[in-house]
């Protein structure tokens, strides 16, 4: 694969991860627009691993994406768990029994902390992945000379780790946003850094 098409399968990613982020505030299909958009930018990744002979551009981004998708299926696991433990015994179809259930404290905590439980094992998946991406990120920058690689690392980092408030949605957006720049402005021409070679003079 051609450093070119590389580029632009990786802008093209990211500009759907941007729009399936703007998605979930609408109606429309953001899972799928998403998951476009990480095959590509993966595809991309491998592309200039083997254009700039540095693994680790694809390596830890594909680490960082499975322990994405673990971790959202850890805590859809424990969601479901914990629904069938809250009704076991119940008639689904007695809402007064689930109703009376809930009421009372100790069953309302018990869920509540389940719920808890599941946040922070996503919390921690996600920033691990953060973590993932952020490495390979920033051995694109390094090989490509596009800085701005490196800056949409540290955001995405920083936004994994403030995922607890909003602000933290929004800073891994602006990350997705600076990839896209980022991939579309790799020069072509832009051969991998290498150690400066000083020749002696001939005698």
């Amino acid at each position: 694969m051609s450093i070119e098409s590389s580029k632009t399968l990786g802008g093209v990613g990211a500009v759907l991860l941007v729009i399936g982020f703007l998605g979930f505030f609408a109606a429309g299909p953001t899972l799928l627009l998403c998951l476009v958009g990480i095959i590509l930018i993966l595809i991309a990744l491998k592309g200039f691993a083997d254009h700039y002979q540095e693994s680790g551009i694809f390596n830890n981004a594909l680490y960082g994406f499975i322990t994405l998708i673990i971790g959202v299926v850890a805590f859809f696991a424990v969601l479901v768990a914990m629904v069938i433990m809250a009704i076991s015994g119940l008639g689904i179809s007695n809402p007064l029994a689930i109703q009376n259930y809930f009421m009372d404290m100790g069953n309302l905590w018990t869920f509540i902390g389940s719920l808890l439980v599941a946040f922070v094992i996503l919390f921690i998946f996600v920033v691990a992945s953060a973590v993932f991406v952020r490495k390979s990120l920033d051995s694109l920058s390094a090989k490509s000379g596009e800085k701005i690689f490196g800056t949409a690392g540290l955001l995405w980092l920083i936004g994994a780790v403030l995922t607890i408030i909003f602000v933290g949605f929004i800073l891994i957006w602006i990350s997705w946003i600076l990839m896209a720049v980022g991939f579309f402005s790799i020069k072509t021409t832009t051969a991998q850094p290498t150690a400066t070679q000083t020749s002696s003079p001939p005698p």
